[in-house]
């Protein structure tokens, strides 16, 4: 209570500084403490917890180029003492999603729009069948069977369309809200990373002290072990993943595989996720041999397959597990699982959990003697 109150409304009320506590009453003290602790710190995770990810996300941009910021600070210090650097750095990573998204974006609405032509032609002549069919290898003849039974008549063709556009109302109503989440939950990223950039030493400052108090000296360990789960899973996953796209990208182009830009984007994305880079090859493939090319359709499958089988199996393990000893098959469960888990985030949360559980089992099993492990 203040002490402006009058006394006559605290007549018997003595201070809490003059009060000494017992022990069983200190004990319950510090339980009310800790019960009051959790209930605020679960109401204010409750409340923010639509943009929970977009924090996490956040953090780990933070935490993937922050040696290069640190890098900048100590060139340019006049700059990093205010919000010149860190606007700077923030505006370049928004730039390095903003950019391929709008190339895939406009090569969409291109795409969309022959797309509707070609749709308005087929209500009314229907889709002849395309001569690569009969280019095939094999099976040729029962192909074009089915096409000219399910798509030359425009009648049939109308009516298997008229389902579709029924369906693609609500389909493009989804991906609508879909689409304005993301890019809310994107700008709320951004800006998160522009706060941690601005206050990333007081943050790093604050995480060590209550890691301390919590957990003693083996928190920190624990932190580190995670920070570096997660520089590797970033050079691990993004950067070999752009590196895959940038390859497949340039074998696209020898091929004449159609938007070989666009497919080579497609390919680096999904290249990110272990074992999916294949679905982007075969798609691109089997447009190749639509075209008639049949031996470029097989060469492109065959670099495709040496490319990701070489990255997945030697390069990522070597990037992710080696900074932070975390054998293959830890890496692979944390990467999966957590894109199972936690959607696109859980390729970072993942291996950051496994290499963190890693630690402390290697703590448990062989105590202070890391080399014995």
């Amino acid at each position: 209570m203040p002490d402006s109150l009058p006394s006559q409304f605290l007549p018997d009320s003595p201070r809490c500084s003059l009060i000494k506590p017992s022990q069983r009453s200190r004990r319950g003290q510090e339980m009310a403490r800790t019960v009051l602790a959790l209930f605020i710190v679960v109401v204010a995770v409750y409340t923010i917890q639509g943009f929970l990810p977009a924090l996490a996300w956040g953090s780990v941009f933070a935490i993937a180029t922050w040696p290069l910021y640190t890098r900048a600070c100590n060139k340019w210090p006049h700059a990093a003492s205010g919000t010149l650097l860190p606007l700077l750095f923030t505006a370049a990573m928004a730039l390095l999603f903003v950019i391929p998204l709008t190339l895939v974006t406009l090569e969409a609405v291109g795409e969309a729009q022959s797309a509707l032509e070609w749709v308005s032609h087929a209500r009314e002549y229907g889709v002849p069948v395309p001569d690569a069919i009969h280019r095939l290898p094999f099976g040729s003849s029962a192909i074009s069977k089915w096409w000219e039974a399910h798509l030359s008549d425009p009648r049939d063709l109308s009516g298997m369309l008229g389902n579709l556009d029924s369906k693609g109302v609500a389909v493009t109503r989804a991906v609508g809200s879909q689409v304005a989440h993301r890019a809310t939950l994107f700008c709320f990223s951004i800006l998160t990373l522009f706060f941690l950039y601005k206050d990333g030493l007081s943050v790093i400052r604050q995480c060590r002290v209550v890691s301390c108090r919590a957990f003693g000296k083996r928190g920190e360990s624990v932190g580190r072990q995670i920070v570096a789960s997660i520089h590797g899973s970033v050079q691990g996953l993004v950067l070999v993943g752009i590196g895959e796209g940038l390859l497949l990208g340039v074998v696209y182009v020898f091929a004449h595989a159609p938007h070989p830009a666009l497919f080579g984007v497609i390919t680096a994305v999904a290249a990110m996720i272990p074992f999916c880079a294949m679905i982007a090859v075969g798609l691109v493939s089997l447009l190749i041999l639509v075209q008639g090319s049949s031996v470029a359709a097989i060469t492109t499958f065959c670099i495709g397959a040496v490319i990701i089988f070489t990255a997945d199996h030697f390069i990522r393990p070597a990037l992710i597990g080696g900074s932070t000893k975390l054998p293959f098959l830890w890496v692979l469960l944390g990467i999966l699982g957590g894109a199972e888990t936690w959607g696109l985030i859980g390729l970072f949360i993942g291996p950051a959990a496994m290499a963190a559980l890693n630690l402390l089992w290697c703590r448990w099993a062989y105590g202070n003697n890391p080399k014995a492990s």
